[in-house]
């Protein structure tokens, strides 16, 4: 059964039981497979998962609209309004109360949990693939003549070695620089503790996760390395979660009292800033949330000021770059289609060249009709000051007047009025891809319309999860419940609200189950509770595609269409089901990534 017939039943169930009531239920103390939560309530519910559970044909199940035997039918009562059914008008014009409200609204709980578990189909998002891409605009890869690279975390992929270096170095400039005490030094860098697209605000020195309508999510305020708790956001931020757009970062995340860490080189930098604020909060030393924050942003600054990170790469390629031969492959492929590359990148030409030829070969440059280094994005969208200069073989600065951008040249910095004076691409046949959201392709996407794709690393382990059975489930079931207490909440007597009090327990705690699959801390880079993060919203305004690494395109022929999905908006169907796999599908040419992976 396919899950938008699952969603058909359960939506069925929510909108057409009305107010019928349903006999009491054998209540069994046997845990649900589908939460911790349905018999930790002491209500001893009855689970869903056994096939003792099941009702029987002889039992009447408050699903059924038929009466049990014997049963004296009612007569059917005349239609209300135009378009108004005899059953919509019975529930609104009853005046008969309630046999036994807890018993019925339990029994409503478990034919929903029942329905849950017996249809949800067995590997409902197996068909999720992390080497597929995303759509978030319509895009024809055969109208695309032109593809434009970033390099740091595009056309090469760091591993996780790398953020554990940028840590330790910066922490060490933090205490034999900044003269910060030696107790931060005991601090061991922990992987697992910051996720991309988080705020940290600077007066307060907290870190935490706001979602796409400036609202702090519940749970994901951190003052160094411990949670506070609701009462104690809801005190600092004057009794509300929500964050005004005059103190929420700027255009590119930087704002005078919030910054947004959009790039994967920022969580070593937010652990960093987290590890020091949770020394002074522990040993309880008075200190200064705002230098600190100048203090650990500058040491980390000085790790790529002084070169170290380059000097790291380039001493052990094989250690830090991931999966070259993949960008190896995705070269050869567009070029052997006759498209035209580029490169536009903040590094330096001796750092790209050693990594290319890593990955590609000593004839890497051949591959690109441009390459720009040390472009100082974003600057190099926006403004229109620094000029192009060539350098020469030995990595030089030459000083004559750039007239033309030649094939097998490198240049340096420039901007982008001149690069399309000279080059002549515009539009939508151009599609540059980069990682951070900001620096790489909100002024492409708004200012001069290209075409825009992310490369979004986290999508490879987000989506795993997602695969999980446990995700699915915990998912499905919280969705289902959220249904049924937007739908019965007009049952307000005493024994009802109980109950009601009951699920949102059980609701909050499946919320939390969720998050932890991702990280303990933030949950997903994706959602908050039920919204899109803040990182979510800005990657759908200023991507056209999105996808896990450049790899991806070798899964998609040519000219291959990429098609957003049609999700329903809140006002249209409620066809709420279909988005537990809403995107969910093999990749039509995976089979291409077998002699690469």
């Amino acid at each position: 059964m396919s899950v938008k017939t699952l969603g058909t039943a359960l939506t069925r169930t929510l909108w057409t039981t009305g107010n019928q009531r349903a006999p009491p239920v054998v209540r069994s103390t046997k845990l649900s497979r589908l939460s911790s939560t349905c018999s930790a309530s002491g209500r001893g519910i009855q689970s869903c998962g056994s096939d003792s559970d099941r009702p029987r044909s002889d039992v009447p199940s408050s699903c059924s609209s038929e009466p049990p035997p014997g049963a004296k039918k009612r007569p059917k009562k005349p239609v209300g309004a135009p378009g108004v059914g005899a059953e919509r008008g019975r529930r609104y014009t009853s005046t008969a109360a309630p046999m036994d409200q807890r018993s019925y609204l339990w029994s409503r709980y478990n034919d929903m949990k029942r329905l849950v578990q017996e249809l949800l189909p067995p590997g409902a998002c197996k068909t999720l693939n992390s080497s597929a891409i995303y759509a978030n605009n319509e895009v024809s890869l055969g109208e695309v003549d032109i593809y434009g690279f970033d390099y740091d975390y595009t056309l090469a992929l760091y591993s996780n070695a790398l953020n554990t270096m940028i840590y330790n170095t910066a922490k060490d400039f933090l205490i034999e620089h900044f003269k910060y005490p030696e107790g931060i030094r005991k601090y061991d860098y922990i992987s697992n503790f910051a996720a991309r697209g988080l705020h940290y605000d600077i007066q307060k020195g907290l870190l935490m996760k706001i979602d796409a309508f400036h609202y702090i999510q519940p749970g994901t305020v951190y003052r160094g390395l411990s949670p506070l708790s609701d009462e104690e956001v809801l005190q600092l931020f004057g009794g509300t979660f929500h964050v005004p757009l005059q103190q929420d970062s700027g255009f590119y995340g930087k704002g005078p009292r919030v910054k947004q860490y959009m790039d994967i080189f920022s969580i070593p930098e937010m652990t960093l800033m987290a590890v020091a604020n949770d020394f002074f909060v522990t040993n309880d030393i008075d200190y200064d949330p705002v230098h600190l924050f100048k203090d650990v942003s500058e040491a980390i600054g000085m790790v790529h000021l002084k070169g170290f990170m380059y000097k790291w790469i380039m001493q052990d390629l094989d250690k830090y770059i991931l999966r070259g031969e993949e960008t190896d492959a995705v070269l050869h492929r567009l070029v052997s289609q006759g498209k035209k590359l580029f490169l536009i990148t903040n590094s330096p030409f001796s750092f790209v060249d050693k990594g290319m030829i890593h990955m590609v070969g000593k004839d890497w440059r051949d591959f690109f009709d441009v390459i720009i280094v040390q472009a100082d994005k974003p600057h190099f969208f926006t403004d229109c000051i620094k000029p192009f200069r060539r350098l020469d073989s030995n990595g030089d600065l030459r000083w004559e007047k750039i007239k033309s951008l030649d094939k097998g040249q490198i240049y340096k910095q420039g901007n982008l009025v001149d690069f399309l004076k000279l080059t002549g691409w515009r539009g939508s046949k151009v599609l540059y891809f980069g990682d951070h959201l900001y620096s790489d392709l909100a002024d492409l996407t708004l200012r001069h319309g290209w075409r825009t794709g992310a490369i979004v690393p986290e999508l490879e382990v987000e989506t795993k999860v997602v695969c999980t059975e446990r995700y699915a489930l915990n998912l499905t079931w919280l969705q289902a419940l959220t249904g049924l207490l937007e739908q019965l909440q007009t049952h307000r007597d005493p024994d009802s609200k109980q109950v009601f009090q009951e699920w949102q327990n059980e609701r909050e705690e499946l919320r939390i189950m969720t998050k932890n699959l991702f990280n303990p801390q933030f949950g997903s880079i994706f959602r908050t509770c039920h919204n899109p993060t803040y990182f979510s919203r800005r990657l759908c305004r200023f991507s056209d595609i999105y996808m896990a690494s450049l790899s991806c395109l070798l899964n998609y022929d040519p000219e291959f269409t990429f098609y957003p999905r049609r999700t329903p908006l809140q006002h249209e169907a409620p066809l709420w089901m279909d988005q537990l796999c809403t995107g969910c599908r093999k990749t039509p040419f995976l089979e291409e990534m077998s002699q690469i992976r």
